[in-house]
């Protein structure tokens, strides 16, 4: 696939002197994957800045350079005011097939279970559909790891351009504050967008709460066009402003949740295995089974269900859907259970609030004790910590700190961080150590949550990335229980 660099620039970028004929054949965010021919995007960082990698990107055959004005290289040099905004609209032409609808969904938890809920719910409708996000790409067929929330804009739109050539029409993807700030998703095309909650998390990344919302608000006021639907979950004490941001940026808004206007929740009742869901969809009362536990669930899949609504799908379709709903790998993550029947569930929650609604949503359907294994990773927003403990000491019977993946950190200062706000609890640094103890302690009626990796199957330790595959862990561990008795 080759382009000429004059048509990938569009008008609001000039074309450097002498390179009006040039033809690119690819682009490339990393010196090291530059291949000959290509545009090397050198973009300045929080950690690095790519104008140091030129040379590099040169000496591997790079065509042109995208840079800051200003910037030398012995190639032609496209300059650009913000780079990472040239970057996103660049690899939009470059690679310009896009599903027909695309759904984005901001927020700090639930995004994975959104758009994964929501492909189930357009495929169960018979169209072509697909997930982005967390868990890589998902279809009907399987699943596809990208290892980003929200991928680099050119791994992006080469991901979009694939996936409209293998027929999908259909996209749910999330969309982070990484990627929203980084201009990642800039070109997407988005025909229906969406907002779960807003909670601490990534402090460590922006300088403060405000520029974390403001990160995510860039799905409203910069991507989402004007007079497309907006789905706000009004749950949150952030959701008073989205709902006042999205309709400043012109969006149609529908509300949803405890205090939704046009989905709102009036009962859920707890089952062994699902729930019981009273709602109104604008006025109309509707009574479904959902498949799943947990509360949070049941805003994840109804966020789900507006979003196919407002995507054109009939209303009443779209409820006997969520009947059908499986869940996400790692989410609530049924892993096995002891012979006398109680479980142990997986779950991704690594903030305070995820944590909080971890536990709030297994406790209706556990009738003894809630034994919580948990961490926290390193490199990452230190204040966390000893939110998480005051939310596991408030709301667990039984807490075993360990370790999640402490990066470069040392992993017994940040457990000390943690415990330091969760009295009474233990103490056991070897992951796998810490899950034996928690299914050694499991009696009938008791739940063992493990909470933080999910569906990751690596522990980062230092620059080591260790394989760690939890639901086989707790297999094994289960049956060598089991083996004894």
């Amino acid at each position: 696939m080759s382009r000429r660099l004059a048509d990938i620039l569009g008008p609001e970028l000039a074309v450097p002197p002498g390179a009006g004929e040039l033809v690119v054949s690819g682009l490339a965010l990393d010196s090291r994957k530059v291949k000959p021919g290509d545009l090397f995007a050198a973009l300045p960082g929080v950690r690095t800045d790519g104008r140091q990698f030129i040379a590099m990107a040169v000496d591997n055959g790079a065509a042109c350079v995208l840079a800051p004005p200003g910037t030398d290289a012995p190639v032609p040099v496209v300059e650009a005011r913000e780079p990472a905004a040239a970057l996103a609209a660049i690899a939009a032409r470059f690679y310009p097939r896009q599903p027909a609808h695309i759904a984005a969904v901001t927020g700090t938890n639930g995004k994975s279970s959104t758009v994964e809920f929501l492909r189930q719910i357009w495929a169960g409708a018979g169209l072509e559909a697909a997930a982005l996000g967390t868990l890589g790409v998902t279809r009907s067929s399987g699943r596809t790891e990208v290892g980003y929330t929200t991928p680099d804009a050119i791994a992006l739109h080469q991901a979009l351009d694939a996936l409209a050539g293998e027929g999908v029409t259909h996209l749910a993807m999330e969309a982070s504050s990484h990627g929203l700030k980084q201009h990642r998703m800039d070109g997407a095309r988005i025909s229906v967008s969406a907002f779960t909650n807003l909670t601490q998390d990534h402090l460590d990344y922006h300088p403060d709460f405000e520029d974390y919302f403001a990160s995510k608000m860039r799905l409203f006021t910069a991507l989402a066009p004007s007079g497309t639907s907006a789905v706000v979950n009004m749950d949150s004490d952030w959701s008073a402003r989205v709902e006042q941001t999205a309709r400043a940026a012109g969006l149609e808004v529908i509300s949803i949740g405890w205090r939704g206007r046009d989905l709102a929740v009036r009962e859920i009742t707890p089952k062994p295995a699902s729930q019981i869901i009273r709602f109104a969809w604008r006025g109309a009362e509707q009574l479904i089974e959902l498949p799943l536990i947990g509360e949070f669930q049941t805003a994840n899949a109804l966020g789900a269900a507006a979003m196919a609504i407002a995507s054109g799908l009939e209303a009443q379709s779209v409820f006997a859907a969520l009947e059908r709903l499986t869940g996400v790998a790692g989410r609530m993550q049924p892993a096995g259970m002891t012979k006398d029947g109680a479980p142990v569930l997986l779950d991704y929650a690594h903030t305070p609030d995820g944590l909080d609604k971890l536990l709030r949503a297994a406790r209706p359907h556990t009738r003894g004790r809630i034994i919580l294994v948990f961490g926290a990773g390193g490199d990452r927003d230190p204040t966390k910590r000893p939110a998480m403990g005051a939310v596991a000491a408030r709301l667990a019977d039984v807490c075993i700190v360990t370790d999640d993946n402490p990066r470069s950190e040392d992993p017994a200062s940040i457990r000390a961080a943690i415990l330091a706000a969760c009295p009474g609890a233990t103490e056991i640094g070897d992951r796998e150590s810490a899950i034996r103890a928690g299914i050694e302690m499991l009696a009938p009626g008791d739940a063992l949550l493990i909470a933080g990796k999910g569906h990751e199957t690596g522990q980062i330790v230092g620059g080591r990335v260790i394989a760690f595959d939890e639901p086989a862990i707790v297999a094994r561990l289960l049956k060598e229980r089991e083996g004894r008795s």
